[in-house]
C-alpha cells in the first residue's frame, strides 16, 4: 500500500504541477484550429477579389498559410511543457531539407505548376503545343497539366516539363493569319489564278475585312509556280476556313482550265549521242584485243 499511496501520490503531484499546462495546451490547440480557419478563409477571400487569380493557386496558399498556423500552435503548445523551441525549430528544418532532397522532382513540378497558374502560359480550353507534345488543356494541377490531343487522347504532363520549354499557344491570340499555298502549271494563266483566289477570299464572311486578302506568287517550284493567298480569321475559324477555301479553289481553278500539275520530272533522252559513245566503246575494245 506504501508503494501505491508513494506512486498516486506522484501522480497527483504531476497532475496539480502541469494542470494549468494541460488546460493553456487545450485552449491553445482550439484557439489554433480556429485561428487557422479563419486564416484560411480569410486568404481564400481576398484572393478571389482578383478575377485572373487561379482557383488551385488560390486554394493552395490559402492551405499553405492554414497549416503555417497550425505548425506555429504546434510548437506554442510543446513550449507550455518545457520544450526547447529551438531544437524542435531545428528538427522541423532538418526534415523539410530531407523532405526537399527527396523530392526534389516533385518540388520542382509544385514550382513549375506555381508559376504556370501565375503568368498563365496557357489556361484550360487551349490548344498549346509544347516539349514536342500537342493538345487541349484540360486540367492545370500543381503536379502535373492534362491535356486532350485532336484524336481524343490522354496526356498528363509534369508541369516541369512545360515550364523549362517554350510554349506556342494556338488559341491565345483572337486572330490568325493564314498562307494558303496552290501550285498551278507554268502554263496557266498567273493573274486568272490570282484573281480566282482572291475572289474566294473576298466572298467569304469569315475573312476580316479589315486586313485585306492578298495574293502573290511566292515560288517558282520544280513543278508549278506556288501561288500564295494571305489573309485573316478569328482564331475559331481559322482551320474550317483553310479546308473550305482550299476545296473551293480547286473547283474554281478547274472551272476555269487552270490546272495544278502533279509532281514532275523531265528527262530528255540523246539516243545519237549513246550511240556514238558505244560505237567508241566498241572500237577501243576491239583495239585493245588486236594488241593482245
Amino acid at each position: 500500500m506504501t508503494a501505491a499511496q508513494a506512486a498516486l501520490s506522484q501522480v497527483s503531484e504531476f497532475a496539480v504541477s502541469y494542470a494549468f499546462s494541460i488546460l493553456g495546451a487545450i485552449i491553445l490547440i482550439i484557439a489554433g484550429f480556429i485561428v487557422a480557419g479563419m486564416v484560411e478563409k480569410w486568404v481564400r477571400s481576398a484572393l478571389d477579389r482578383f478575377p485572373s487569380f487561379d482557383v488551385t493557386l488560390t486554394s493552395f496558399l490559402s492551405k499553405i498559410a492554414r497549416y503555417a498556423v497550425l505548425v506555429l500552435v504546434g510548437v506554442t503548445v510543446l513550449a507550455q511543457f518545457g520544450v526547447q523551441t529551438a531544437s524542435i525549430i531545428a528538427a522541423l528544418g532538418a526534415a523539410g531539407l530531407a523532405i526537399g532532397l527527396a523530392l526534389q522532382g516533385t518540388l520542382q513540378n509544385v514550382a513549375a505548376g506555381i508559376m504556370l497558374l501565375v503568368l498563365k502560359p496557357f489556361r484550360v480550353g487551349e490548344y498549346v503545343e509544347a516539349s514536342g507534345i500537342s493538345g487541349t488543356i484540360q486540367s492545370i494541377g500543381l503536379f502535373a497539366t492534362e491535356m486532350k490531343t485532336v484524336d481524343g487522347l490522354y496526356i498528363l504532363a509534369p508541369n516541369s516539363s512545360l515550364w523549362n520549354t517554350s510554349v506556342t499557344n494556338y488559341s491565345r491570340n483572337t486572330r490568325r493569319r493564314n498562307d494558303l499555298v496552290i501550285g498551278i502549271g507554268y502554263d496557266d494563266d498567273i493573274d486568272l489564278a490570282q484573281k480566282t483566289m482572291l475572289e474566294l477570299a473576298e466572298a467569304d464572311d469569315r475573312i476580316l475585312s479589315d486586313q485585306e486578302p492578298a495574293t502573290f506568287v511566292s515560288e517558282l517550284g520544280d513543278s508549278a509556280v506556288n501561288i500564295t493567298l494571305r489573309y485573316w480569321t478569328t482564331t475559331s475559324d481559322w482551320w474550317q476556313t483553310r479546308l473550305d477555301i482550299t476545296k473551293a479553289a480547286k473547283k474554281a481553278f478547274d472551272e476555269k482550265g487552270i490546272s495544278i500539275p502533279f509532281p514532275q520530272r523531265d528527262v530528255h533522252y540523246l539516243p545519237l549521242q549513246t550511240e556514238a559513245q558505244n560505237t567508241q566503246k566498241t572500237g577501243a575494245a576491239k583495239k585493245s584485243g588486236t594488241k593482245s
